[in-house]
């Protein structure tokens, strides 16, 4: 019988040890998951802010391809009094931001309004007469961009026209803004800004 005692206050004492142990691991365990959980969404956030903005940057590209080619062919055309055709720069800024729309969201008045979307389309003698700096309002790299210079001035049938479009990508990670961030709005004295640019050069079908 005493033998039987001793070895019940053993086991009891053991699983006591044991318990005592397992639940030490469990606060190691939620130290540990507390250390690594915030360098893990903090790179998370920025992988997911990476992709984005190079998504778009690649959808916006797509979607110059897809306006310069209907241009081309005459299936838009601007002030040619063909209502089935004929687009205002309103209409065609709108073209764009639905061919953007499932990553890039333009305002309600970004259409009329340049805010984040600016298009600079324009006629030009030659393709060696195109512009191919980004425009900026000085030396700097990251500096704002210039618009003044920007005219929607697209010329239809043979015509050689050149279609650039530039929209501020809004960065929201901070780990991430240093290293991707290339525009520096006015007023503010560190790039905080992704631009996009997407650009192409074309000379329209000599359509009737």
């Amino acid at each position: 019988m005493g033998i039987a005692v001793r070895i019940a206050a053993w086991g009891m004492k053991s699983k006591t040890t044991f318990d005592r142990m397992r639940i030490s691991r469990d606060g190691a365990t939620a130290v540990e998951f507390a250390i690594l959980i915030v360098p893990f969404l903090m790179v998370l956030f920025a992988t997911m802010e990476t992709f984005l903005a190079f998504t778009a940057e690649h959808l916006a590209a797509n979607a110059v391809d897809t306006l310069a080619r209907k241009v081309r062919t005459g299936e838009i055309t601007f002030g040619m009094n063909r209502p089935a055709t004929d687009m205002t720069e309103a209409q065609f800024r709108q073209a764009f931001c639905d061919e953007v729309s499932i990553i890039i969201r333009c305002s309600p008045t970004e259409a009329a309004s340049p805010q984040k979307l600016y298009i600079d389309f324009e006629q030009v003698a030659s393709f060696g007469a195109i512009q191919t700096d980004i425009p900026r309002i000085n030396s700097d790299n990251n500096s704002d961009l210039d618009t003044s210079a920007f005219s929607f001035s697209p010329g239809n049938s043979a015509a050689i026209n050149s279609l650039r479009v530039y929209y501020r990508w809004e960065i929201t990670t901070d780990l991430i803004r240093p290293f991707i961030s290339n525009l520096k709005p006015a007023g503010e004295t560190v790039p905080s800004q992704f631009l996009i640019v997407a650009t192409t050069a074309f000379r329209n079908e000599a359509y009737p």
